[in-house]
């Protein structure tokens, strides 16, 4: 059994925490705030959000970083893209040398427009570069949390650090393959949340099966396009982290950026709708790193260009579908 530090407690990071520590391993939960730390430990429940599921009695539960990750053979960062650089930096000092470092956020930071291994690349040391390892794949926490059968991906360069995750986080419920694409499992688990958004705006004008049929299919192939040109494998996207993660964003009640893109086919203002949820959905600002990306590498992805221009230009939902619809024709196998 491990010694794992889970760094984030939103309702994917709670789950895993709690997955391992059912498991039997040794784990720690880092709370950002200390009053929830003590509620969570006094109640065993994540009221936020997980309020009708047993947290393990085993997990620990703390508000100390350095507590979190101190010589922990596996450190897990379940916190947004936007702020994985910070928390990580905040616990480099605290960890093994050894660590295995293993990511679940979904997003491109903004700012640098990289991946999180490329995040990690910049900030840590290169023994614990070595060790970095992606987790993604279709899993909403909470049907992880209820035992629900799911699959997913670890994904590293040495292939010894993606059987060391596969062997610590697969059980009866939660089973994991591994994969060296990292840079092609990262960009499927970030970009999916922006074709999410668009079904979900689809979902919103009223469209049909029809439309969200169109939507993934050509969603995946602008996917993948963009996934080579930065050196992923195009058949990464065939797989879990790719079409399976898509599908189930594009389709699932639970996905905060489905449920973003149908409130704003409803006609709701981005602003009004990011206010109103708890959680965050990471296409929102992946969709503004995606285009930059596409834009500097010449890449065509269309979709990716018609939620940008609705999240960040007002962009009328129905004249984007009308303009995706009549571009210039082409042939299937052009891509």
């Amino acid at each position: 059994m491990r010694k794992i530090g889970v760094m984030g407690a939103g309702s994917w990071g709670t789950t895993l925490a709690d997955l391992l520590a059912r498991k039997g391993h040794d784990v720690t939960l880092w709370v950002h705030t200390a009053d929830r730390v003590e509620d969570m430990k006094r109640n065993r429940i994540d009221r936020s959000y997980l309020p009708d599921l047993a947290i393990s009695p085993s997990l620990e539960i703390t508000a100390s970083m350095e507590e979190a990750v101190y010589r922990k053979d596996i450190v897990l960062f379940v916190v947004p893209s936007q702020v994985v650089r910070g928390v990580m930096l905040a616990a480099i000092p605290h960890m093994a040398a050894d660590a295995c470092i293993v990511n679940a956020a979904k997003g491109i930071e903004i700012d640098s427009l990289l991946t999180m291994s490329g995040v990690c690349k910049k900030i840590l040391p290169s023994w614990l570069a070595e060790n970095y390892c992606v987790l993604s794949g279709p899993s909403f926490a909470l049907e992880v949390a209820r035992q629900m059968p799911t699959a997913i991906v670890a994904a590293a360069t040495d292939p010894l650090v993606a059987k060391r995750v596969q062997e610590a986080f697969s059980t009866p419920c939660f089973r994991v393959y591994t994969n060296s694409d990292v840079i092609g499992v990262e960009l499927g688990g970030a970009l999916k949340n922006v074709i999410s958004i668009a079904a979900g705006i689809c979902d919103g004008l009223g469209m049909g099966h029809n439309t969200r049929a169109a939507l993934i299919t050509r969603g995946l192939a602008e996917m993948a396009r963009l996934g080579k040109a930065l050196g992923g494998n195009p058949a990464t996207f065939s797989g879990l982290a790719g079409m399976g993660d898509l599908v189930l964003t594009c389709t699932g009640d639970l996905s905060r950026n489905r449920t973003v893109g149908k409130k704003l086919g409803e006609g709701m203002k981005l602003k009004d709708i990011l206010a109103d949820m708890r959680m965050v959905a990471e296409g929102v600002k992946t969709t503004e790193a995606a285009w930059q990306l596409a834009t500097a590498l010449c890449v065509d992805m269309p979709i990716t260009e018609k939620v940008h221009e609705i999240l960040y230009k007002d962009k009328d939902p129905h004249q984007s579908i009308v303009e995706l619809m009549t571009r210039v024709l082409r042939a299937e196998e052009d891509e």
